[in-house]
């Protein structure tokens, strides 16, 4: 398995960090590290590189990403996911698709975006998730992302609204359900996330590995 990159349907819970130990355990492997974070609470395709595929994870990172987000309008979390329980703002405005339309293209293209606060981008030194933990909320500064589509799958008004994301290096799809939430004076948070594609790899050929442990 020399310089494979195993594509991995990373399952709910699941750290990218536990999900790259799992592939050395099942394969008995010496290196392996994957290659773009998926956080624990979303699903879908992690790269794992191996052995002397290592070398090309910075390449993959760079590569654009397809991704299904659920947005649930009129709440907002600490996390700005389901991690904390969500606090209602205020009940959202109705959007005719016309508008919906208009708002998505607000947010494709080159943008600003603040990582949340429960992230793994360094503030000083440290994880800015282990300072949020800790109750200390660092004020992260926003850096430009780019977002080449945004599509919808299924609005249901008042408060859900599935999307289809394909973003570059960096995006967080956090913080865009809650920058939406913010420009809407309703709040927004991600409810469920799912990886669909990195580059030319896709989830629908990806392993399973709930399926490889029950063999």
């Amino acid at each position: 398995m020399a310089g494979d990159i195993l594509a991995i349907d990373k399952p709910y819970r699941w750290t990218s960090t536990y999900t790259v130990e799992w592939a050395k355990r099942r394969w008995q492997l010496r290196k392996a590290g994957h290659a773009g974070t998926l956080d624990p609470l979303a699903t879908g395709l992690l790269l794992v590189a191996v052995e002397g595929a290592t070398k090309y994870i910075p390449q993959i990172q760079s590569q654009e990403k397809e991704y299904y987000a659920l947005i649930i309008l009129g709440y907002k979390t600490l996390s700005d996911d389901s991690e904390y329980i969500p606090e209602f703002i205020r009940e959202p405005p109705y959007l005719s698709p016309e508008e919906r339309k208009e708002l998505m293209k607000e947010f494709t293209g080159t943008i600003f975006q603040r990582p949340p606060s429960f992230s793994a981008v360094k503030v000083k030194g440290h994880r800015a998730y282990h300072l949020a933990r800790k109750g200390i909320m660092a004020e992260i500064p926003f850096r430009s992302v780019n977002i080449y589509e945004i599509e919808e799958i299924y609005y249901e008004f008042p408060h859900r609204w599935l999307i289809r994301v394909v973003c570059g290096k960096g995006t967080y799809l956090r913080s865009l359900a809650r920058d939406i939430g913010d420009r809407l004076g309703c709040g927004a948070y991600l409810a469920a996330l799912r990886r669909t594609r990195i580059g030319s790899f896709s989830v629908q050929k990806a392993i399973q590995p709930d399926a490889v442990t029950q063999r």
